[in-house]
Order: structure tokens, then C-alpha cells, then sequence
């Protein structure tokens, strides 16, 4: 989902993958510079990942500063989620619709990208099954290979295997 919304905020905002540690994108809107964090979810670190949040944001906007005049605002993003835009610790959180429209200036991006997410999931997940199915096939013909006599597991072989001290060497 982060390379999602660089790539809509580029779109729309120009923006840039960010090159300072621990932000993920870098754009203008209406004079301010914005320095966003990318998460799934708004429930998502703890307390030391919330901690390290706020230095990463203090740091990039020290640097950032002595740069330029502008005012720099860090956001917390959240692709999914539903809490109403907060201000916590020098920080906005933005989660589900306020952070996509914040990012496209499109209201209804939040459910205009359902549909292609969908699809591109549905594809993979057909090829997950065909490479998930290939592991399986292979590692059954392993073991039937190794540890079965006449499709019937030779329990001795494969204790003596896992737990033998003796190397055991297989087909």
C-alpha cells in the first residue's frame, strides 16, 4: 500500500520517495512541505515503534529546516481505518478516506482503488496456489521418497532422521 500512495501523491503532488530516515514521502501542498510515515493500519506500532515515529519526524524536520522558510507538518498515514484526524506529539494521523483524499485530493479514492487492488490480489493469489501447490507436490514426493515403504511411513526412518545422532543421508 505505501508504493500505492507514493505513486497517487506523485501524481497529484509531484511527491517524492523520501530519502530521509524513517519517512516515506516527501511533498508540497498550497506552501507547506508535508513529511508522511506510511502505515497499513492505524493500530499498528508499540510504544517503542511510536517513540522512534516521533524522532524519525523530528529529525527530518530539523533537517528540513534548514533548508527552508516553510512551515513542515508531520503525518501519520494510515491506508485502512476509520479514526478522526488527531494531532499527537508534533504529528498528524490521518486514517483510511482523510489520508487518501489528503494524498490524492480525491474524495473517493479510498473506494475507487478497491477494484484494481482486487484484481491484482486475485492474480496472485492464483499464482501463490500454483507455487504453494509445486512446494507441496515436491516436498510429498520427498518424503514419501525418504521415509515411506509401500505409501506407508517408516516411522524409525524418519525418528532416526530427525532426532538420530547419526547423519543420515537423503534420496
Amino acid at each position: 500500500m505505501e508504493e500505492l500512495a507514493i505513486f497517487v501523491c506523485n501524481k497529484v503532488y509531484k511527491a517524492k520517495k523520501s530519502e530521509l530516515i524513517g519517512i516515506d514521502l516527501e511533498f508540497e501542498k498550497n506552501g507547506v512541505i508535508y513529511i508522511v510515515e506510511i502505515k497499513a493500519g492505524w493500530n499498528w506500532g508499540n510504544s517503542s515503534q511510536i517513540k522512534q515515529l516521533k524522532i524519525n519526524f523530528e529529525n527530518a524536520k530539523k533537517f528540513l529546516k534548514t533548508n527552508t522558510n516553510k512551515e513542515i507538518i508531520a503525518i501519520n498515514g494510515c491506508c485502512f481505518g476509520k479514526i478522526k484526524k488527531s494531532e499527537k506529539d508534533g504529528y498528524l494521523k490521518l486514517c483510511g478516506q482523510r489520508f487518501w483524499e489528503f494524498i490524492s485530493n480525491n474524495e473517493n479514492l479510498y473506494l475507487e482503488i478497491i477494484e484494481p487492488i482486487g484484481h491484482k490480489a486475485e492474480q496472485r493469489n492464483h499464482d501463490f496456489l500454483i507455487a504453494y501447490s509445486q512446494v507441496v507436490n515436491n516436498l510429498t514426493f520427498e518424503f514419501t521418497t525418504n521415509f515411506c515403504d509401500n505409501g506407508l511411513i517408516n516411522w524409525e526412518k524418519l525418528i532416526e532422521f530427525n532426532s538420530g545422532k547419526r547423519e543420515t543421508n537423503l534420496k
